[in-house]
């Protein structure tokens, strides 16, 4: 059995991880209760998440003496670590620094290493290991002979991460024939994803190709939508595009996310397919944009005037968007983006404020996904109501949130866990259009 010492932070990014460490001893300092308690009031996520925990401890409470230990569903077993370490000097019998108040003025970090150290000194048969997510902390503990390491539960291996797309060879024949009849027979379907999007390549001319998606429920290849006519003003310039187009415009796929470097589309793609599917067709009362409201670089402090207007710094990507596709004619309608703001059609909301909402009948497009948790990915999807459709763009290697990174963020998280889900469709846009320059930035520096 190990010892895990949990840091304050890995609480605070996921109140579930005191049951993510099966059957061994999860150890919680006092330290991080007094932390946990600091954060409890704020009207933050982070608020949110350390008024979890500490219902969840409440309710182990009332299972015995949190002190003692008490057991967790996984067979583990949860302890609080109080100020055990003795002696006048701050340090314990084997030279470490002692915790609690009279160590000498320690800071928190230090006062939670010197915890994990008495912890290994006490019981040198079993491993102690701080889980922190604390890059600098996991040095400090290195170097004090305390094993430590970030926590895992959720990450990502972003070079394994599913891309949404396969190619296939094909016989002249059988390419032929997917043409006249829009679907084929799909072989070895165990082996597709739901959704997976397919490019058939005549094995004897691979210049010859065909686009489809597999739909491995009924063992068959679908032809994907042909959207060569432009979709409210705007054509795919490639073939990711096109696969991204078809999962943006298909009733069945409620769940969408859309995954490249800058310029390749993303935004732009699901702004135009929003305006399609609510302002011409009707499928949609309103189209809702959301982005996590994190700077580049400084920040500049508070901002003032109403909450349209401390928005409007970090939505300025969409108004772009939109003012794009306004000079395209939009679609024939001759829409201008000003208007559909201001008649509600478009509504640009705080991520902030959609906690307990219930959003029925809107497609919904949450920009900049990548800097997002995985807890306030699922607090969005949770919040979809009947006849909502979601789409979620990112690039995981453009992130800004100083508290996640490629592998651990809500993005490739949803990505990961919802590739087997017959109601949603990745796609990852490789080739940029924004530009040859952008392109060739985004790939050089």
């Amino acid at each position: 059995m190990k010892n895990y010492v949990l840091d304050t932070n890995v609480l605070l990014h996921d109140p579930s991880a005191l049951r993510q460490f099966e059957d061994n001893s999860v150890l919680i300092p006092i330290e991080v209760l007094e932390e946990i308690d600091n954060f409890k009031k704020q009207h933050t996520e982070l608020g949110q998440n350390a008024r979890s925990v500490s219902r969840a401890l409440d309710a182990l409470r009332e299972q015995g003496n949190l002190s003692d230990g008490v057991q967790l569903d996984g067979g583990g077993r949860l302890r609080i670590l109080l100020h055990e370490v003795n002696g006048r000097d701050g340090h314990n019998g084997n030279g470490h620094a002692k915790a609690g108040k009279g160590a000498g003025g320690m800071n928190v970090d230090s006062r939670i290493v010197a915890q994990a150290l008495a912890v290994k000194d006490q019981q040198p048969d079993a491993p102690t290991i701080l889980v922190t997510k604390d890059i600098n902390l996991r040095i400090k503990a290195d170097a004090l002979g305390l094993q430590a390491q970030n926590y895992q539960s959720d990450r990502i291996n972003l070079r394994n991460l599913y891309t949404g797309t396969v190619e296939q060879n094909v016989s002249h024949e059988e390419l032929d024939a997917f043409h006249a009849d829009k679907e084929m027979p799909l072989p070895h379907a165990e082996a597709y994803s739901p959704n997976e999007f397919v490019t058939l390549i005549d094995e004897a001319n691979p210049k010859k190709t065909a686009l489809a998606r597999a739909c491995p429920a009924t063992e068959k290849l679908v032809a994907i939508h042909d959207a060569h006519h432009g979709v409210w003003g705007i054509k795919a310039r490639n073939r990711e595009q096109q696969f991204a187009l078809d999962a943006l415009l298909n009733d069945n796929i409620k769940l969408v996310t859309l995954m490249g470097m800058a310029g390749t589309g993303k935004t732009l793609l699901a702004m135009a397919a929003a305006l399609k599917l609510t302002v011409r067709d009707k499928e949609f009362r309103r189209v809702m944009v959301a982005r996590p409201t994190v700077s580049l670089g400084r920040e500049m402090g508070y901002l003032p005037g109403s909450l349209e207007e401390k928005l409007s710094p970090w939505m300025q990507p969409i108004h772009d968007a939109l003012e794009m596709l306004s000079d395209l004619n939009m679609g024939g309608e001759r829409v201008r983006s000003s208007d559909l703001l201001n008649s509600g059609t478009i509504c640009i909301e705080a991520l902030s404020y959609i906690r307990g909402r219930s959003i029925a009948n809107q497609f919904m497009i949450i920009d900049e996904a990548q800097n997002l948790t995985p807890l306030e990915v699922k607090t969005i999807l949770t919040r979809v109501g009947h006849g909502t459709k979601i789409v979620f763009t990112g690039d995981p290697y453009q992130i800004d949130n100083p508290y996640i990174d490629a592998a651990s963020n809500g993005f490739t998280y949803a990505v990961a866990k919802f590739r087997d889900q017959p109601i949603a469709a990745h796609v990852e846009l490789k080739k940029g259009e924004r530009s040859e320059l952008a392109e060739l930035a985004a790939n050089i520096l």
